[in-house]
């Protein structure tokens, strides 16, 4: 499963980062977040290291639609009922600057994107409030919507939210781009250098498997912070969304539109060496607690070559983010009343706005400035009890799944291995045991997640290890894909 995105093959190699090494600042990530701090501090004069756990943008950035949007489905509607006026213009602001940046630096690096308006709009008559709601916070966030009562989509539409002069663009492009004049500047990338821990001192330790690292700062960069000093894992919400890129004969719409009520679809189109193809993402739910993702993916599949006759898919991804429970970004510092490791996360899958913005406002504290829209995005914001109640759901909920996990049934441990392509979790001589045959290899791990210790669930369409409580995700092999886990699922072998 690689994306349209990822499946190039110019894309350069980095070395692992080597023992000893020192510099002013340390960004763990390589997604567009971290890309963009590290140039920016290293435009100032900074040293930079850019630590990447696999390869740049493997992660979101990589797997992402590529929609540079500051309409972003429904979620102005959704910060306006959480928030005040001020604070949603103020976060309209932010993602206004971090797109600005983005395109102006695309404009003058020669990276390719298109312009486009960007649709909200109403599968349903039921829908059409909902999609009211987006139009009316739009517009009270002062951005030049409008309100249409057809898409021009192939499909029935029941009123549509329309935002002028939006971008796409092709991830990696960027990516690449970003990663050439970070070493223009001075700054260096590693790529399979993942952090495993933090001692603060002066200068931070940043440890990365047996090496480490000193850094003045740390900018974690991670989509959750893989460091769990601040407990974020327990103010965000992982989830998880499919893509798929097909060949279409005929005609595409030339519009960016999402859907603004269930099922959840997203289309956009993609200029190729191939020619143009459409991109739709959909099926999406929260991390591991799907029963089947081959099924969603299915489901998306059906819906798309069925309104596109002829629709071939020649792409299927995935992309994971992160919303913040009072449905703002975090930005600032991991830990109250010290500036020495900052973090960025809860973009909620609109980060090609906001993680430049991001990355403008951390780059900004480190050399001692400050962006005007910062304070109500802040990490240890006044008035961040706002979204408390869903911290307090939301934990509810992981301590339910964690104790439901311990006490459920399972089947007992068994001779017969599964079939190739798919896993599950058996219990063995008091313990839960990760079983998969993938590729003709049958693996056994166990299956408590190496962050917290939920139960680990089988994703049949990705071959993988997803944990239901924080999203941490595995090969597998055992070894860490993503999410605030950094130590890989062990290997057991089978009890005699």
């Amino acid at each position: 499963m690689t994306s349209l995105w990822l499946d190039r093959p110019d894309l350069p190699g980095y070395p692992a980062v080597p023992a000893g090494r020192s510099f002013d600042v340390a960004v763990v990530g390589g997604g567009l977040t971290g890309l963009t701090t590290a140039l920016l501090l290293a435009r100032a004069g900074a040293s930079v290291a850019l630590l990447e756990a696999r390869r740049l943008g493997a992660v979101t950035t990589g797997n992402s639609t590529g929609k540079v949007t500051l309409l972003q489905g429904t979620k102005l509607a959704r910060v306006a009922r959480r928030h005040s006026t001020s604070t949603l213009r103020t976060y309209v602001e932010a993602n206004r600057e971090g797109q600005q940046w983005l395109l102006r630096y695309c404009a003058e690096h020669d990276v390719p994107f298109q312009t486009r308006p960007d649709l909200v709009v109403a599968q349903t008559p039921e829908g059409r409030d909902r999609v009211g709601e987006v139009h009316d916070a739009a517009h009270e966030a002062h951005l030049p919507v409008e309100w249409l009562e057809d898409a021009g989509l192939p499909f029935p539409t029941f009123g549509v939210a329309r935002l002028p002069d939006q971008a796409q663009l092709d991830t990696m492009d960027l990516v690449l781009a970003l990663a050439r004049d970070i070493e223009r500047h001075g700054g260096e990338i590693f790529e399979n250098s993942r952090v495993h821990g933090l001692h603060h001192g002066s200068p931070n330790r940043v440890a990365v498997g047996e090496v480490e690292v000193a850094a003045d700062r740390v900018v974690l960069a991670t989509g959750t912070p893989v460091l769990d000093r601040g407990a974020f894992f327990a103010r965000l919400s992982p989830h998880r969304t499919h893509a798929l890129a097909l060949d279409v004969p005929g005609p595409l719409p030339q519009v960016m539109a999402i859907t603004g009520d269930q099922p959840f679809r997203s289309l956009r189109t993609a200029p190729t060496a191939a020619g143009e193809r459409l991109v739709v993402a959909g099926a999406g739910r929260p991390v591991g607690r799907a029963v089947s993702t081959r099924e969603l993916v299915m489901e998306l599949t059906r819906w798309v070559t069925e309104l596109f006759p002829g629709a071939v898919p020649t792409h299927v991804w995935a992309a994971q983010d992160y919303r913040g429970t009072d449905e703002l970004p975090s930005v600032g510092p991991l830990l109250p009343r010290s500036d020495r490791v900052l973090v960025a996360t809860g973009f909620d899958k609109w980060g090609l706005a906001m993680g430049p913005a991001a990355a403008l406002a951390i780059s900004s504290a480190v050399l001692e400035g400050q962006m005007i829209w910062t304070h109500p995005l802040r990490t240890w914001r006044p008035g961040g009890l706002v979204g408390l109640d869903r911290v307090v759901a939301l934990n509810a909920g992981v301590a339910s799944r964690l104790a439901r996990d311990k006490l459920s049934p399972r089947v007992h441990s068994s001779a017969v291995v599964p079939p190739e392509g798919q896993g599950r979790v058996e219990r063995e001589a008091g313990r839960d045991v990760a079983v998969s045959t993938v590729d003709g290899v049958t693996r056994r791990l166990a299956a408590a997640c190496t962050h917290l210790g939920g139960v680990v669930s089988w994703n049949d369409a990705e071959h993988t290890w997803d944990c239901p409580l924080h999203g941490s995700r595995f090969a597998a092999d055992g070894q860490v894909l993503e999410g605030p886990a950094t130590c890989a699922l062990r290997t057991l072998e089978r009890e005699r």
